[in-house]
């Protein structure tokens, strides 16, 4: 694994539940794709190689101009080791969460 992603995917819309549903759709779609994903309150991360997630990108941003014919609009964070691992999702996160 050598990139992660952070992806925030905003659809123009001025409608919260329409926004919900299309980023919903994409995120089910990010999750169906095997690759290690974890859902935040404001972007997604994922985790994998570097060709892969651009291509996840792309597909998410057909998703959501699909669902959303007005417009969506992208931000990304990228973190790319090309000859080495990148730092986890859950050595990122997992010591901030409580544990029950």
């Amino acid at each position: 694994m050598n990139a992660s992603i952070a992806l925030q995917i905003l659809p123009e819309t001025l409608d919260d539940e329409q926004t919900i549903r299309v980023v919903d759709e994409v995120i089910a779609y990010m999750k169906s794709s095997g690759l290690n994903c974890y859902v935040g309150p404001f972007e997604t991360s994922v985790e994998g190689d570097l060709d892969e997630l651009m291509d996840m990108l792309k597909e998410c941003m057909h998703i959501a101009g699909r669902s959303n014919r007005a417009g969506v609009m992208a931000f990304m964070k990228v973190s790319y080791r090309p000859e080495g691992e990148v730092l986890t999702i859950e050595k990122k996160v997992t010591k901030h969460h409580i544990n029950d």
